[in-house]
């Protein structure tokens, strides 16, 4: 016998050993309270980042928009609108031309997004609480004007109240033409900027509303729309977006506001996935702890499996017990856990424990939103961690009476 395993020996079969399966079982419930809480802490971030970016959205992005399914821009008519119009549930339907162009103001210049929206787009006051400076108008006295995003402002260092200067916006009509006249290749219109609105980085630094007849006459679109947006009046949306496709055909999509932002909020749910699954194997990991801990009290309780064995139980009931120590030791940790994060969240929610960490951050603090489902697939996981770690010490202690023991 060599020395390491014969001190690991004296040193199991001591009177220390109790305290020391304790302190491996006190430990093992730490590790999973704090595994737990990382857990809950974790996915009620992604939950708060979810419901931050769809607010955002809300706000910039109409309920249902209708597109061509394939295709940039189609046909609007009268009754093609009545149409769309005559559905049970649409409010505000808005005609939308989009496209890009080149805006200049002063020296400064930049490419941007152009929505020409038509008029009734303020009655569905998507921009009303982001409006910070100006005021919100696309047509005033005949005279257009456009809604810029805050980082245009900058990047154009436009002033709202300045009637001297117009922003110059320019849209290129056919980029094949070989003509050497300028005016065959691009359009030049001017508009004065009316109001400035803030919601998030990438809007503010890319997009300006204007008049629909401003961007038709621009654009020459004519009769044809890229797009058009739906407000409801509060019923169900899905029921909504299935009525308008019915009444459009195949040859045209409806898009949820959800659905306009499919990829970036696929990408958050894979994000929270591979969130879940990380802190889930590091929470196995740490529950090593409590295969140990049971390892070591079979080992201790060898003498009492056999007296249990002696009276009549039977092998199952002494994997049992063992389970339940088991299930005990995740139980207790997990509920610590559980409400360890809960605690946290809602402390981070009310008081702001962490900021953002940036000046032009949208919040200050890191939204977290808690719910149910998070709190019982945790537990779920917990549990079905607990019965794995715990099995095997459960079957050898099932094993190890002998009348040696008594």
């Amino acid at each position: 016998m060599n020395l390491p395993f014969f001190i690991a020996r004296r040193y199991f079969l001591s009177k220390r050993k109790k305290n020391f399966i304790n302190i491996i079982s006190l430990l093992s419930m730490a590790g999973v309270a704090f595994t737990t809480a990382a857990l809950i802490i974790v996915l009620s971030v992604f939950n708060g980042l979810g419901v931050l970016l769809r607010s955002l959205y809300t706000s910039f992005d109409p309920e249902l928009k209708i597109e061509l399914l394939r295709g940039k821009s189609f046909e609007v008519s009268e009754d093609f609108l009545s149409s769309v119009k005559s559905v049970e549930g649409v409010k505000i339907v808005t005609e939308v031309i989009e496209d890009y162009a080149y805006v200049s103001y002063g020296s400064a210049n930049t490419v941007v997004t152009i929505k020409g929206m038509s008029d009734n787009f303020l009655d569905q006051h998507r921009l009303d609480e982001h409006v910070v400076e100006g005021e919100l108008k696309l047509m005033k006295d005949s005279v257009p004007f456009a809604i810029l995003g805050d980082g245009l402002r900058y990047t154009l260092s436009a002033d709202v109240t300045d009637d001297m200067h117009a922003l110059q916006v320019f849209y290129i009509k056919n980029a094949k033409t070989r003509s050497l006249d300028p005016s065959k290749v691009y359009a030049r219109k001017s508009i004065r900027p009316g109001s400035v609105f803030s919601i998030e980085k990438n809007l503010n630094e890319n997009y300006i509303f204007v008049p629909l007849i401003f961007a038709n006459e621009l654009m020459g679109y004519g009769n044809r729309r890229t797009s058009l947006e739906v407000q409801t009046d509060g019923k169900d949306v899905d029921k909504v977006k299935q009525g308008l496709l019915e009444k459009l055909g195949a040859d045209f999509v409806v898009l949820t506001n959800e659905e306009q932002h499919k990829d970036l909020f696929r990408l958050l749910k894979f994000e929270k996935l591979f969130a879940f699954l990380s802190l889930s194997l590091l929470l196995l990991i740490g529950s090593i702890n409590i295969f140990f801990s049971l390892m070591m009290l079979a080992i201790d309780k060898k003498k009492d499996v056999s007296i249990l064995t002696a009276l009549g139980a039977t092998p199952l009931f002494v994997r049992k017990v063992f389970l339940a120590e088991g299930a005990l030791i995740s139980f207790i940790g997990a509920s610590a856990g559980l409400v360890l994060g809960a605690i946290l969240c809602f402390l981070q929610d009310t008081v702001g424990l962490v900021g953002m960490g940036m000046d032009q951050a949208i919040v200050n603090n890191y939204p977290v939103k808690m719910e149910v489902t998070d709190f019982l697939l945790t537990s779920t996981v917990i549990i079905g961690v607990a019965l794995i770690v715990s099995f095997r010490p459960a079957i050898l202690a099932a094993r190890s009476y002998s009348i040696d023991h008594l």
